[in-house]
């Protein structure tokens, strides 16, 4: 890595859901005290930065991504103070801390939303997207186009008010704003972006951050699914007209604080497109989260799947479409990750839950993968101590997310209530809802988890198995999935030209079972081998590693056969060239 390149090429980013992480006054929510109170368990990790889901004043419909007012906290929560002493501890311990950026759309009860849907004159009037309804041949009132929400029904909602429909891509009470408009940019820039910037963090995620241009004639979107009256419309409101345009104007603040992004990039499956984005040149974001892996086994509707839809080349190529940006052709660089806060826990998803054995080491395996692909690596809170997705037998009732609900809804409408779809609803959302990475993080072995006091009850149900699976448990077990997740980025930051940097090739795309491949320097190589299967697997790793001089730099099991591999075992070989 060379000396000019920025920190956070070669970094490693945790972030943190406040809600779930750590309550510091038994009110069974998290809070901003709660993750001051964690900082040196964060920092002994061995993470470079952390960054946070939103704190803002919200109603919270939407967990926080309905903001009220930018320049606040969210009570609960704690204080603009305490987010000030936050910043001020990262970096006490050299930590860098990002915040969350969401500025496509704004609480229902955002001031300057009050004051748009007040009148059509209104001064802010044009601060969102207003229209008017359209009539069918019977004079029944319409929306203006087709679009669905992404929590599902028509993306417009009628304001009887002021007599037109307001565009909502999320939920009701999440209006989007109007980026054509310059004074509401100017407001954005100033109240979401500089208040923070100059308290001294460091960045930014940005949410939904190509969806802030859209095509002007609002026109219906494709019909995918002719049983649905609203259409999935990403296409007609993801990478718009006008969105490098905007960008680049908000680059031009993060230019003068030094700040670096990541922004989230859905439905970009083109690299070209994607490397639009963050292209060094272009100067417009640092960095961009892809999902083609994260999002195998959704259906055309997110949950309208069956669990484990997916098999090992389908992720090898998943995984080979991401590293591209970092191949040595582009001068655009991107991220490595298997959990956030809106996907369900990589274990469960492709890893085993069968004994405690097949547990751990299937959590190791999978934390080998994502550490050793090219790009900034980020982890979410619990994926180092193996947390994993609710148990299948919870009722529905124990789901919070909004989005979990609205699809449960959906198909009760849609099917009747049939007791087949909604098992299939049901098993679906046990396997991919957003709740799974929000349940509470499991500190120790106490009641709640250590998460809040025993007294108290958690905002949202702790996991039933926190007395085996613990922070405080793992720390004091050299061979646990925290001490092995230490130990992997330590070794990551070690050899950043072949961990970060290196190009990623694929020595066996079509392998059902096992993963070997290689991330290669000039003068060294990676050899990265992972069994996806819990039976012990045939290799040949001889010819991968050659006559060189080669060593192991990290295991997770006791096997040393050039020849097999054991049930999830996962090796990280070096080669000298």
């Amino acid at each position: 890595m060379s000396r000019e390149a920025p920190w956070w090429k070669n970094a490693t980013i945790y972030q943190i859901y406040p809600a779930s992480y750590k309550d510091s006054n038994g009110d069974g929510i998290g809070d901003i005290p709660g993750i001051h109170s964690k900082l040196d368990y964060i920092h002994d990790l061995g993470v470079d930065a952390i960054w946070l889901c939103p704190m803002y004043d919200s109603p919270q419909y939407d967990m926080g991504y309905d903001i009220r007012d930018y320049e606040k906290v969210y009570e609960p929560y704690g204080t603009v103070a305490d987010v000030e002493a936050l910043v001020a501890a990262c970096h006490e311990r050299g930590m860098k801390i990002l915040l969350d950026l969401v500025i496509n759309h704004t609480s229902h009860l955002h001031p300057w939303f009050l004051e748009s849907k007040s009148s059509k004159t209104s001064a802010k009037r044009d601060w969102y997207i207003w229209r008017p309804a359209k009539y069918d041949a019977d004079g029944k009132r319409q929306p203006p186009n087709n679009w669905r929400s992404v929590f599902g029904g028509s993306a417009w909602e009628w304001d009887e008010e002021s007599q037109e429909y307001y565009l909502h891509l999320f939920a009701i009470q999440q209006p989007d704003l109007n980026w054509e408009n310059p004074m509401m940019r100017a407001a954005v820039y100033e109240s979401a972006m500089e208040f923070w910037l100059r308290k001294g963090i460091d960045g930014f995620r940005v949410d939904t951050v190509n969806m802030y241009s859209k095509e002007q004639s609002l026109t219906d979107a494709p019909v995918i699914d002719s049983r649905l009256e609203w259409q999935p419309a990403f296409s007609m409101y993801c990478n718009g007209p006008r969105i490098h345009e905007f960008l680049g104007e908000m680059s031009q603040i993060l230019t003068k604080y030094n700040a670096m992004t990541v922004g989230e990039l859905p439905h970009t499956p083109e690299i070209a497109d994607v490397l639009a984005y963050v292209s060094e040149k272009e100067s417009q974001l640092s960095m961009v989260f892809q999902f083609d892996i994260v999002d195998i086994g959704f259906g055309n509707v997110r949950y309208n799947t069956v669990p484990r839809d997916w098999t090992l080349p389908l992720l090898r190529e998943r995984v080979a479409s991401t590293q591209v940006l970092m191949d040595g052709t582009t001068d655009g660089w991107s991220t490595t990750f298997l959990e956030n806060h809106d996907q369900a826990r990589s274990i469960s998803r492709w890893g085993s839950e069968e004994t405690p054995e097949l547990w751990a080491r299937s959590a190791k395996m999978l934390a080998v993968l994502v550490a050793s692909l090219s790009g900034t690596l980020f982890v979410y809170q619990g994926q180092e101590i193996g947390m994993v997705n609710a148990p299948a037998e919870w009722d529905i009732s124990e789901y919070k997310d909004l989005d979990s609900l609205n699809y449960y809804k959906f198909v009760q409408d849609l099917s009747g209530n049939d007791p087949a779809a909604m098992g299939a609803a049901k098993s679906a959302l046990a396997h991919l809802a957003r709740d799974h990475a929000r349940m509470p993080m499991q500190w120790d072995g106490t009641p709640n988890a250590g998460f809040t006091t025993p007294e108290a009850k958690p905002w949202m149900r702790v996991h039933d198995n926190y007395p085996e699976l613990n922070a405080k448990r793992q720390a004091l077990d050299p061979k646990s999935v925290l001490s092995f997740w230490r130990e992997l980025l330590r070794i990551r930051k070690v050899h950043p030209q072949v961990f970060a940097e290196g190009i990623f090739v694929d020595t066996d795309p079509l392998n059902e079972s096992v993963f070997v491949f290689e991330k290669q320097d000039i003068r060294q190589k990676l050899v990265v081998a992972l069994n996806f299967t819990s039976d012990t697997q045939s290799v040949n790793l001889t010819s991968r590693l050659g006559s060189t001089s080669h060593k192991v730099l990290l295991q997770n099991s006791g096997g040393n056969s050039l020849d097999s591999l054991e049930a999830y075992e996962a090796r990280i070989y070096l080669v000298d060239l």
